[in-house]
């Protein structure tokens, strides 16, 4: 290759020091180079790694021997996952590595998970793990791009079972790292939040809205990790503003749902200083999984199979003021130009009034509460309108073009 990749690859090279130089061997083998870091706390390589553990240490403003001292597993893996953390973000702003690949158990998992949310959104991050997709790794600690892969036969040496999966890591991440084309657009990018066009259609008419306004548009779909991306990106100030129209997973988060996309959402815009024009499409559900048994807590609400692997929980009226107090919080951390748009007749598809979950006192209570304690930083603005009404657009689109001419938006 013209252009060789340089992979890092992180593991516990006292322990794994057979699998991780396995990787590295295949790695190279296909014209790639690699950057090795040790994580390990009590032993030592049989040779010695670019980045060794001592160092990885000191990226914590710890040491091995505090490590060591502390005599507590989780502790120790803690400095070292901090300096992971710290010295991979570094060694990437250098441009010293093209994508990263990480191998461990539970502890290296723990630690994978601090890597990979170290570095911005578009870097190629592969986890080989013995407990990739299980239950044991919250969604909160999920990079939106993390690639996960099972480590199957994944303990005590090399074996054929281990090779396959160590050798497909290997093939996946210098892949991407050759294929990957990272968030760079030629045009000021606007981030909007929706779900599919069952629930919420808005997205039909204001995407080639703003294209036609010479913006760049990406559509997350607001089902726990999409939102992850998109508070993400809308933090790191990425965005040139953001219609953040399906707030469901704010909801999902308030009420313990799995499907979440951790405590910050709704807040990345605003803390960035982002413009944001909010609506809370979707305000009134919290979806869980639907192969799971249903919770007690939802036993006597109405519900909505979306499929397989989705259901909606339809909130009662206790529970959707506080979703809307919910939301007044987070806005009212805004720093930079705030609107919110709310439709009197309804926030998504399911609550018309000829639809299965229609809650018109649901609906009344939450833009009750939702005015009483909005914060004086945002701009309110209610319209005799369903969200998946032409109305709806319009109403968002004369803001967004009042703050393009005012200079709130950079024009394009």
């Amino acid at each position: 290759m013209n252009d060789p990749k340089t992979i890092l690859v992180i593991g516990t090279y006292d322990t794994k020091d057979g699998e991780l130089n396995y990787i590295c061997e295949r790695i190279t083998s296909q014209g790639g180079q690699v950057l090795t870091m040790d994580v390990s706390v009590l032993g030592d390589p049989q040779n010695a790694t670019d980045i060794s553990k001592h160092d990885v240490a000191a990226a914590a403003e710890s040491s091995i021997q505090a490590a060591i001292d502390s005599g507590n597993e989780n502790y120790a893996m803690q400095i070292m996952a901090q300096g992971a953390a710290n010295m991979s973000a570094s060694l990437y702003a250098q441009s010293r590595f093209d994508g990263v690949l990480i191998l461990g158990g539970s502890m290296g998992t723990d630690l994978a998970l601090d890597v990979c949310n170290a570095l911005p959104l578009g870097v190629p991050k592969y986890i080989v793990s013995t407990v990739a997709f299980s239950p044991l790794i919250p969604t909160e600690r999920m990079a939106a791009d993390t690639q996960m892969i099972l480590w199957a036969g994944g303990l005590y040496g090399l074996s054929s079972v281990c090779k396959s999966a160590l050798s497909q890591a290997a093939g996946a991440v210098l892949g991407a790292a050759r294929a990957v084309e990272r968030p760079a657009p030629d045009r000021p990018l606007i981030g909007i939040t929706s779900l599919g066009t069952s629930a919420l259609k808005y997205i039909v008419a204001l995407k080639p809205a703003l294209e036609e306004r010479g913006f760049d548009v990406a559509v997350f779909h607001a089902t726990g990790m999409g939102g992850r991306a998109f508070e993400s990106m809308a933090a790191n100030g990425e965005f040139a503003c953001v219609f953040d129209f399906c707030t469901q997973e704010l909801g999902n988060y308030v009420h313990g749902s799995r499907v979440s996309s951790g405590a910050g959402r709704l807040t990345g815009a605003g803390l960035s200083g982002t413009p944001q024009i909010v609506a809370p499409g979707c305000y009134d559900l919290v979806d869980i999984p639907g192969w799971d048994a249903l919770p007690a807590k939802w036993a006597n609400h109405k519900s909505h199979a979306h499929n397989r692997l989705i259901t909606s929980i339809v909130l009662n009226e206790a529970e959707v003021c506080e979703n809307a107090r919910a939301h007044c919080a987070a806005l009212a951390q805004a720093k930079g130009p705030t609107a919110l748009i709310l439709p009197e007749l309804g926030c998504g598809e399911w609550d018309r009034p000829e639809a299965d979950l229609h809650n018109p006192q649901g609906l009344s209570s939450f833009l009750k509460t939702l005015d009483e304690n909005l914060p004086e930083n945002v701009q309110l603005q209610s319209i005799p309108a369903h969200i998946n009404d032409p109305a709806f657009v319009d109403a968002a689109l004369a803001i967004f073009d009042t703050w393009l001419a005012d200079g709130s938006v950079a024009k394009p």
